[in-house]
């Protein structure tokens, strides 16, 4: 029974004595599964971070007495996506004029909420700041989706390849012994499972990430609507909401 560094051994040496094609078809597959792998690792960190700022802005905007306040917490969490939503309603409801004590002024003394028109002005700079966020979190997810969808074809390339030099030395020695076919059936065995190798992980990062895309989304239309209400109930009446946004 072969040992587990025989096994590994063997299967090195299939591949440094696989035929150029072989070769190309392995070097290009390690190259999208180490690109693959490289992402999801730094999109793993990239969520975590917008998950923690997220929850330390949360506190800061249920805690803070004044917009202001909330508005100096918004700039030190630049990860979290609702983070940028308050940021970007905050300056336009400033306008021209972002002094943080006109602002609480304007915000707290509108015994009526704000006018209309500021608020959907506000509105519209929210939807454009999360169109920028959620773009933000899909970039690079395309190259994965690439992964999972082609990897499996550029293996089976190999395959189809190894499967012809099989019968190429078939032709050749006029045998169809083990000896002859073996070479050509290792490398297409070995080019299938490189291909399925980078594209599992590749699909299932995929599938994730963008659940966690479509989560976030979600949050910040509810955190945007929040907000709105925020500004636009009289001062006095208001009480912000205690969602943790995770």
């Amino acid at each position: 029974m072969p040992t587990n560094g025989g096994l590994t051994t063997g299967v090195l040496d299939l591949i440094l004595n696989a035929g150029p094609v072989a070769k190309f078809v392995l070097v290009v597959l390690a190259l999208f599964s180490i690109g693959c792998w490289a992402l999801i690792i730094e999109k793993w960190w990239e969520f975590r971070r917008i998950r923690l700022e997220t929850v330390r802005f949360m506190r800061a905007f249920r805690e803070g007495r004044r917009f202001s306040i909330v508005y100096g917490a918004s700039r030190k969490h630049r990860e979290s996506p609702l983070a940028q939503l308050y940021a970007s309603a905050y300056l336009e409801v400033a306008g021209t004029s972002p002094l943080s004590e006109m602002v609480d002024q304007l915000l707290d003394d509108a015994e009526e909420g704000l006018a209309p028109e500021r608020l959907e002005a506000a509105n519209r700079a929210m939807r454009r700041c999360a169109s920028g966020e959620i773009s933000r979190m899909e970039r690079y997810l395309p190259f994965l989706a690439t992964t999972a969808s082609a990897a499996p074809f550029i293996g089976l390339f190999g395959t189809v390849w190894g499967i012809m030099e099989s019968f190429r030395g078939i032709g050749q020695q006029g045998s169809a012994s083990l000896a002859v076919v073996a070479p050509g059936i290792s490398e297409a065995l070995i080019a299938t499972a490189a291909g399925l190798g980078a594209a599992i992980p590749a699909v299932m990062a995929y599938n994730y990430f963008v659940n966690r895309v479509k989560h976030w989304a979600a949050e910040m239309e509810g955190f945007t609507l929040d907000l709105l209400n925020l500004f636009y109930r009289p001062a006095g009446k208001v009480s912000r909401p205690t969602k943790d946004g995770l």
